[in-house]
């Protein structure tokens, strides 16, 4: 039984002003964590997180995959969303990933992804990691347990990347909840640092950028030790959202699969 996993980590984003600070560490703990669990772990850090490369890293993470093999994938950083052209979203846009060099190359659609994903065999196991975040409206509070100086989204809006005359219309409204980012790229169980109204926060603690989420994830692994995702999701929420960080994190999968061991 195989275990492997590929950490994406992206501060820098050339062409923007939207740089951001925790992600490259996010991949670093993430990876560092996985690897004392015995997985065989790729990570892309900043220029190594092309398009192009996070496509070919995801394919290389599913070739060769056999029944109940474990596969991980962790994202940190910037995320965004496009309008919808195939009509498969209620909200009329598709969520992505952010590569370095989206300013060139543009995003990395949940569209692109999924496919990537269910080309796994079956009995493959795939846990999804997102930090990151595609929408929202936010406030700020105060909280303790920070360094100063504030805590940034994580998302990086349309205009941020895209030229002026491509510019989408704001998306359709929609009654129904957002199914967004993560969620459909076709994994067993996704971890999500927010809801798809809110942001994913990049901050700082004890001088050290991180992930909220990240940071908190990993310090309940290693302190509270969960022995099920759904303790262990349980466990990040006795930290977040607080009133400086409002972000909910989030768990989508069957129950079965979030009653599955970690790493298992």
């Amino acid at each position: 039984m195989a275990r492997r996993a590929l950490c994406i980590g992206i501060n820098d984003y050339p062409g923007t002003d939207s740089d951001l600070s925790g992600c490259v560490n996010d991949a670093r703990d993430w990876s560092a964590e996985l690897q004392g669990r015995g997985f065989e772990v790729t990570t892309l850090l900043d220029a190594q997180a092309t398009r192009a490369a996070m496509i070919a890293a995801i394919e290389a993470l599913i070739a060769g995959a056999q029944k109940n093999d474990t596969l991980v994938f962790t994202y940190s950083g910037h995320g965004t969303w496009v309008v919808d052209k195939d009509g498969d979203e209620p909200d009329g846009r598709d969520e992505a990933l952010c590569p370095w060099d989206i300013h060139r190359k543009g995003p990395l659609l949940d569209d692109e992804i999924r496919p990537l994903f269910d080309s796994r065999g079956a009995g493959v196991r795939l846990l999804l990691i997102s930090d990151s975040c595609h929408s929202g409206s936010v406030t700020r509070g105060d909280d303790s347990d920070l360094d100063p100086g504030g805590p940034r989204a994580r998302f990086l809006p349309p205009e941020a990347w895209m030229k002026a005359g491509e510019l989408p219309d704001a998306p359709r409204a929609s009654a129904l909840t957002l199914v967004g980012g993560m969620r459909r790229a076709g994994g067993d169980l996704l971890l999500a640092g927010c809801r798809d109204e809110e942001y994913s926060w990049d901050t700082s603690f004890g001088g050290r950028p991180n992930g909220a989420f990240t940071f908190y994830a990993l310090k309940t692994l290693r302190e509270k030790k969960p022995q099920t995702y759904e303790q262990w999701h349980a466990a990040i929420r006795k930290y977040l959202p607080t009133n400086r960080l409002p972000q909910e994190p989030q768990i989508f999968g069957t129950r079965s699969a979030r009653k599955m061991r970690i790493f298992d």
